[in-house]
């Protein structure tokens, strides 16, 4: 069973470096899960929930296997390299962690919830990695202790980067981070390099957030019973008290020509967006929510733009092409300026859609006394640094 979870996460375009291959190979993923059926423990595109809040939203979890290798890959750990991993989660990635590096005292992970480090400690041992570090404190703050790490490597999503994290990376360290702006996650990966993040990839994802005071993703509803919800930036001109009952007015739907197979994906639209419009976030539909109420595409990740007590989401319909089934992209929209915002989103489909995801972006985080003549372009500022995603191939 855990060889045939590599060979589907190889064949989606993951764990592409051999040694990430070989310590998946090698690593026995049920033993870190052991109250996971084997079916859940080596399904490579479920994670395991190990602990939950009260309120049951999760707590910790073993991410899904072929995101474990795609932030591996990413990671890019060396044999020698001193790496910090934040979120302990239930040890199995400090495993991996430690054979990439060969060797487990070299491997720090550092996790707030006490029950989480019992856990993940027990586990190391019992595989044979039990020289890991494994401590109980704020991952915001990193671990001085064992500084500087050339690898830093977190499980868990931050809004920012923590000051920390950018005084305990060496130049030339590799961080790979769930990032968050403008409404949706990204597993990015930086090199420090001449006091920046410089990142060479990027991909789409959802994480257990890294909460703390420096947490500047705001939420409201939009609708009296909370079923509706939007996510956006403290940066962001949004007022949610003018958008509480935008859904009861009128809606305008627009289409863009623009359609997508079953295993196509939207999300670079999304990401291209956030480069230079501020408008950007995301729209959270419960599943009980009748279309007829809110209709944007499926999935968690939704993207809106929100203008005054306007509000504006990606739709799609089902168009039958002979045996093949495929979706058109649209906008719907509600509120005073409906229309163009629709027929806006249907324009940046249409510009996108040509050669969808072949431009490659690159986010550059800078620290946030950066003056802007020193910025590659506009910037999304955070409470330590600001962000700057720019596509050097796109010409607007």
């Amino acid at each position: 069973m855990r060889a045939a979870m590599v060979e589907r996460i190889r064949t989606s375009g993951h764990a592409h470096r051999a040694e990430v291959e070989q310590v998946l190979l090698a690593t026995p993923r049920h033993e870190f899960v052991p109250d996971a059926d084997l079916s859940l423990a080596y399904d490579p595109w479920q994670a395991v929930i190990t602990h939950r809040f009260v309120d049951g939203r999760s707590s910790s979890c073993a991410s899904a296997p072929w995101l474990v290798a795609a932030m591996l890959d990413q990671l890019d750990v060396q044999p020698g390299n001193r790496v910090l991993e934040i979120g302990a989660g239930t040890g199995y990635n400090a495993c991996l962690l430690a054979q990439l590096t060969g060797r487990a005292d070299l491997v720090t992970t550092i996790d707030i919830d006490p029950d989480v480090t019992a856990r993940a400690r027990r586990s190391l041992t019992a595989t044979g990695y039990g020289d890991v570090h494994v401590i109980t404190g704020d991952g915001a703050l990193g671990y001085p202790d064992h500084a500087p790490y050339d690898r830093l490597i977190a499980t868990v999503s931050p809004w920012d980067i923590p000051v920390q994290w950018w005084k305990q990376l060496a130049p030339g360290g590799r961080l790979v981070a769930p990032l968050r702006w403008r409404g949706q996650g990204r597993s990015v990966a930086f090199t420090h390099t001449h006091g920046r993040l410089v990142s060479d990839s990027l991909h789409l994802c959802g994480f257990v957030y890294l909460l703390g005071e420096d947490d500047g993703e705001l939420s409201g509803s939009i609708t009296s019973d909370g079923l509706v919800t939007l996510h956006w930036d403290r940066d962001q001109a949004v007022d949610i008290a003018a958008l509480h009952t935008v859904l009861d007015q009128p809606r305008v739907t627009a289409w863009s020509g623009v359609s997508l197979g079953g295993n196509e994906s939207h999300d670079g639209l999304w990401l291209q967006l956030t480069v230079a419009d501020p408008r950007v976030c995301r729209i959270k539909v419960h599943a009980d929510v009748p279309p007829e109420v809110c209709d944007p595409v499926p999935g968690w990740w939704r993207m809106a733009l929100v203008e005054g007590s306007t509000l504006a989401y990606l739709t799609s319909r089902r168009l039958e092409t002979g045996d093949e089934a495929r979706w058109e992209l649209g906008a719907i929209g509600h509120g005073p300026a409906a229309t163009e915002l629709t027929e806006y989103l249907c324009d940046r489909i249409r510009a996108w859609a040509p050669e969808r995801d072949q431009h490659k972006p690159m986010l550059t985080v800078y620290p946030a006394n950066t003056p802007d003549s020193e910025l590659a372009g506009p910037a999304i500022d955070k409470t330590h640094s600001r962000f700057v995603l720019t596509y050097r191939d796109l010409a607007s």
